[in-house]
């Protein structure tokens, strides 16, 4: 078939992104990195960085080529799958490695020179950090519309099987950017809180030494892992939300609209995503252009800088989409508009939420600095209940989305007949893309975050004095507002991207049975081929119903994997913690003259040691993530993975919100005690928000964010294997 020329914006959006982040990332690299000292803690920080993800690939590599001789033998041998599938595979995870590279690298070389502008001024600093963090927002979205456009033109070359088969195969892309966005963010996670908990209790709590004091032998592996698990993490994390919703919109889009009687509409359709998103790479770079503060800012003031940016970007991303949809002439483009807009207003409003229940400057908070006040043991009571009590506006936003989108998009129509279900569901998956739309920007904030830490551990280790000390510790608390902002747009963005691949998983077994030449019933009893039915149709076919226990049990069994899969990586984070503070306190205890400041700790022990723990504890929780869906799958069928996906999505989303925003919580209510309220550094009560702060730790930057990369992984893998699910059918 022939491509429309508006596709070709795609590829032109991302050649402008990825152009726009070399030239970000050489602006930045003109920049002076400061005293020789802070070239030298700079280094380590980098090499260590470096080190952790050459050992993270090498593990990665070998599940990815296990996997794609599974997908191999399935397509080839087996005749399940796909015979694209192992090749998407692959690049989907080779692209999402690579996004995080690029963002960690940028990272690893700006901290120490926004640490150097921070001694000129503070929006010297902050503009910096933030071009430096637009790096990897604009990377992961140069490379997801590089990847998408490539396989729409090879399929489309090389498929003759029309739009449906096309799109359903580029989804499988996903799974390998899912499981390397897995992999990278419990891994990183492991690998930043063990350096992280294991500094605070051995350095703040024990010897009463300033965090990032270079007497801490923990600190360096603390700032390594900052951009191990925020940056190449959270890059890896995002792009796979980014691809995914544009993709299973995309497949959605071939589905509703494959019986249009207007020409071209289905091809629209696939393609209004793409250009949706394309178009949102151009107003992302005008928001990050308008970002700057002045001398002396707020926490307030500077919370106003970044909103300016990511606010303009959704604004003008809302407008642009009415122009877009209308002149790509789709059916009921006015509704679909609103349908976009209802993701985009999510996604502002899981923001602000997030920013209110985490930021000092709000009330929850500093309730829970107040509580410091009569110990650590309210601490923690006040920040679980403040975290808890955060899961009611996203989870109520997403849901006053999913209706308006679904709702916008069919017209209003409650009738649930096959053609208002499948525009509906379209609606919800566009939503999700008008969400992710300005992720150049949104993720330039999220970056931002550990750059900003970073510059403040460089500024304290390299003594730079303490007018710079408190510039870079506005930026840095700006940071761990930004990043708790981002987790929680993560978060909400995962939520409708799992609900959009949860429909085409459908797409995808109505495809695998067609492959198997197995017919079904109708409604009306009639035998129908695979490719006629409609979704009631494979609904009642399954007998997917909340009366059938096959569905119940794959709910409780989807609910229960979020919490597994918690626990284990909490757990791994206290083992891999206990190691450091022994380490820690032997540095302490037998190097002579470390806190006195005559000797040198040994940081690269450190290092390795989080190295270590974070390769070999994220295996099991990510390999349990891939398995889980199979074994539903084959001893439950396609109903029990229907169940298991929403128990998923249900409780992962829940679970995540409530881990992100009580870290973030327990993290700032700590740094509004050091601002000097309630006694200031050193009191009672900062001590006790240093145990919050602590137990937060793996809460908001292991367990509550890899949850999102965890629904939507099983809905990747259900959908990958969903041949081998109707084979045991």
């Amino acid at each position: 078939m022939n491509i429309p020329q508006a596709f070709w914006l795609v590829p032109v959006a991302s050649v402008v992104a990825l152009s726009m982040a070399w030239f970000f990332f050489r602006q930045m690299m003109k920049e002076d990195e400061g005293t020789p000292r802070m070239k030298e803690i700079a280094l380590y920080v980098r090499n260590g960085a470096m080190a952790y993800l050459k050992q993270q690939y090498k593990v990665v590599c070998i599940v990815f080529v296990v996997l794609c001789a599974l997908f191999a033998f399935m397509a080839y041998g087996l005749n399940v799958q796909n015979p694209w599938v192992p090749f998407a595979f692959l690049t989907g995870g080779f692209f999402s490695g690579l996004a995080g590279f690029f963002g960690m690298k940028t990272a690893t070389y700006a901290s120490a020179r926004t640490a150097n502008a921070a001694r000129q001024s503070l929006n010297a600093g902050l503009k910096i950090a933030f071009r430096s963090g637009a790096v990897m927002g604009l990377t992961v979205v140069g490379l997801g519309l590089l990847d998408i456009a490539i396989w729409f033109v090879v399929l489309n070359h090389f498929d003759s099987d029309g739009l449906i088969s096309i799109t359903t195969t580029m989804l499988t892309f996903g799974m390998g950017a899912s499981t390397q966005a897995l992999f990278a963010r419990v891994g990183g996670g492991i690998y930043t809180k063990a350096a992280d908990v294991g500094a605070d209790i051995v350095g703040k709590v024990e010897a009463d030494i300033p965090e990032d004091d270079p007497r801490n032998p923990a600190t360096i592996a603390d700032n390594v892992g900052d951009n191990v698990g925020d940056v190449a993490g959270m890059g890896a994390d995002l792009y796979e939300s980014y691809c995914g919703s544009v993709l299973s919109t995309a497949a959605l889009g071939a589905s509703a609209f494959a019986a249009s009687a207007s020409e071209g509409m289905q091809l629209k359709a696939v393609i209004a995503p793409m250009i949706i998103a394309a178009v949102g790479v151009f107003l992302s770079l005008l928001g990050i252009f308008l970002v700057r503060t002045k001398e002396g800012a707020t926490m307030r003031d500077l919370l106003r800088s970044l909103s300016l940016g990511t606010n303009v970007s959704a604004v003008l991303i809302a407008i642009a989409t009415f122009a877009i949809l209308y002149l790509l002439g789709i059916e009921n483009w006015l509704g679909l508009s609103f349908s976009v807009i209802s993701g985009l207003t999510a996604g502002v409003i899981i923001g602000q939420a997030t920013e209110y229940y985490t930021s000092h400057s709000y009330k929850p908070t500093q309730k829970i600095s107040e509580a410091g006040q009569t110990g650590a043991a309210t601490v923690i009571i006040k920040g679980i209940g403040t975290g808890m009590i955060s899961t009611c506006i996203p989870v109520i936003t997403i849901g006053v989305a999913i209706m308006l989108s679904y709702l916008c998009a069919n017209g209003f129509d409650l009738s649930m007949s096959s053609v208002s279900l499948s525009h509906g569901l379209y609606g919800i998956g566009i939503a999700a893309v008008g969400m992710l739309s300005t992720l150049g920007i949104t993720l330039a904030t999220d970056a931002y975050g550990p750059i900003a830490d970073n510059a403040g551990g460089n500024a304290e280790m390299a003594q730079l004095g303490e007018e710079v000390r408190h510039r870079t510790d506005a930026l840095d608390a700006l940071g761990n507002t930004t990043a708790a902002t981002g987790k929680g747009f993560a978060i909400g963005s995962a939520a409708l991207t799992a609900l959009a691949l949860l429909a085409s998983y459908i797409e995808e077994v109505k495809i695998a049975m067609s492959r198997a030449e197995i017919t079904l019933t109708d409604l009306a009893g009639n035998v129908i081929e695979a490719t006629d039915a409609t979704i009631p149709d494979f609904m009642n076919y399954f007998q997917v119903n909340l009366m059938n226990p096959k569905v119940l049990v794959g709910a409780f069994i989807g609910a229960m994997a979020a919490f597994l899969f918690c626990g284990m990586t909490m757990e791994a984070v206290g083992r891999a913690a206990e190691k450091m503070v022994q380490e820690v306190r032997r540095q302490f205890r037998e190097i002579a003259g470390i806190l006195e400041g005559t000797g040198t700790p040994d940081y690269g022990r450190c290092v390795e040691i989080s190295t270590r723990a974070a390769q070999h504890e994220m295996i099991i929780p990510s390999v349990l993530a891939i398995i889980i869906p199979i074994v539903v799958g084959i001893v439950l069928g396609v109903a029990g993975v229907l169940g298991l996906l929403v128990g998923g999505l249900a409780g992962g989303f829940t679970l995540a919100v409530f881990m992100a925003n009580a870290g973030g919580a327990w993290d700032n209510a700590k740094k509004n005690i050091e601002e000097g309220n309630f006694g200031g550094k050193g009191s009672f009560a900062h001590k006790a928000c240093i145990v919050g702060d602590t137990v937060g730790d793996p809460f908001k930057d292991t367990s509550g964010p890899s949850l999102n990369i965890l629904i939507k992984l099983m809905s990747m893998v259900s959908i990958v294997m969903a041949g081998l699910t109707v084979a045991f059918a």
